[in-house]
């Protein structure tokens, strides 16, 4: 298995992706603690912040994927990771909720501005048949990426002093400096010029597409079964180890860097990617009846059970990432795809958002029974995404503008 894909623009992306996700794993793995120990804000307040930042991240995006498109997306994704790169630095001089506020603000924009950038920059780049393989190989990597970010983060965790969190501080910051340098590689892509009529936002009047969003969104909230309802679960509701939170994890962060590429196969088509998003709710339905099951009984079966559904989880994990990619790419009209982009990424953090709620609320309040809710759940959602694809299909269809014919 090769860690980065065949050398031309798939593998420069590649390979400016793991950079800057070894960076962003430090400060995933760390933000919580430096806030909390170093600054002194309190859990409340950074839970606030985080909230804040998520929603500006949400709002930002479409009109970032659209200035992305008028200006070109390299030069705009070179921006953002250099402007990441001054706030990341800039945590180090927080001292206070309101600036932390303001930062944490700045870096949701300059975050929101680089996702509609890649997906333009994916788009220009790499030939329509490879767009959706690119986006596997980088979810690939940035799993390694984060990993490796994680395991550095480790030292400077055991350390717990000031000095330890600005140094990874400063690794993070100095990572997008680095994706930036290898980013040079790509040759510039000419900005697209808007149409001449008609309004500018066009994906946030494109209903067909706003539903798949959706859809898709929602759907996303099954990271927070592996991230937040697991861990809990297994703490408080099994006889399982709590350790095994860790082999979950684990098991998950190994199958979608060695499988995601191949996952992906077939989804670069509008009914391909459909089918696989259908696929993927019926099977994560069945990883949360695996979870339910392992409640209350004998050690050695919730490990088995707990196991099989993490397994099962990230096959549905997989297809539903490939199934994601191929429709937000085969609905964006050839210039828009920026926006396009940015409005898709609105649906995860619209998961990202609730999840915390919706997986805590069912999987660890209601126990069993709001597993199996969940379950169900996320197998509508799924099997709601093929006619919403169809549906979007036929209006695009309808847009065609009839080819005039000459007269006699």
């Amino acid at each position: 298995m090769r860690l980065l894909p065949e050398p031309g623009p798939a593998r420069t992306l590649a390979l400016s992706t793991l950079v800057n996700t070894v960076g962003r794993g430090t400060w995933l793995t760390v933000s919580a603690l430096f806030l909390t120990r170093s600054v002194g804000l309190s859990v409340a307040q950074v839970g606030v912040g985080l909230t804040v930042t998520a929603l500006v991240s949400l709002v930002a995006s479409t009109p970032m994927g659209y200035l992305a498109d008028r200006y070109g997306p390299r030069g705009m994704q070179l921006a953002a990771l250099l402007a990441s790169a001054a706030f990341t630095a800039a945590l180090v001089a927080v001292r206070s909720f309101p600036t932390f506020l303001a930062v944490g603000v700045l870096m949701a924009v300059a975050d929101a501005v680089s996702r509609g950038a890649r997906g333009a920059l994916i788009a220009g780049a790499v030939p329509p048949d490879q767009r959706v393989r690119t986006r596997a190989w980088l979810r690939a990597v940035t799993n390694v990426g984060i990993s490796v970010g994680a395991v550095a983060a480790g030292f400077g965790i055991a350390a717990d002093t000031r000095p330890a969190y600005v140094a990874l501080i400063v690794l993070d910051a100095a990572t997008y400096l680095g994706a930036a340098a290898i980013l040079l590689r790509l040759p510039a892509l000419p900005p697209v010029p808007a149409p001449a009529h008609g309004p500018r936002l066009i994906a946030l009047r494109d209903r067909p597409f706003l539903a798949f969003t959706v859809l898709d969104g929602l759907m996303s909230m099954h990271f927070g079964l592996i991230n937040i309802a697991l861990p809990l679960w297994i703490a408080g509701h099994t006889t399982a180890p709590r350790w095994l939170v860790s082999g979950c994890l684990l098991v998950n962060t190994v199958i979608v860097v060695l499988f995601q590429v191949r996952a992906s196969r077939g989804t670069e088509e509008l009914a391909g990617a459909a089918r696989a998003a259908r696929r993927a709710g019926a099977v994560i339905a069945v990883a949360c009846v695996l979870f339910a099951a392992s409640g209350g009984v004998p050690a050695p079966v919730a490990v088995a059970l707990l196991l099989a559904g993490s397994l099962v989880h990230v096959v549905g994990e997989l297809w539903h990432a490939a199934a994601g990619w191929g429709v937000s790419f085969g609905l964006a009209p050839a210039h828009a795809q920026g926006q396009y982009q940015g409005a898709y990424g609105m649906g995860m953090q619209l998961g990202s958002m609730v999840a915390p709620v919706v997986v805590t609320t069912l999987a660890v309040g209601w126990g069993v029974p709001g597993w199996l809710l969940l379950g169900v759940l996320f197998l509508l959602l799924g099997a709601l995404v093929p006619p919403v694809v169809a549906w979007a299909g036929r209006t695009r269809l309808a847009e065609v503008p009839a080819v005039p014919v000459p007269a006699s």
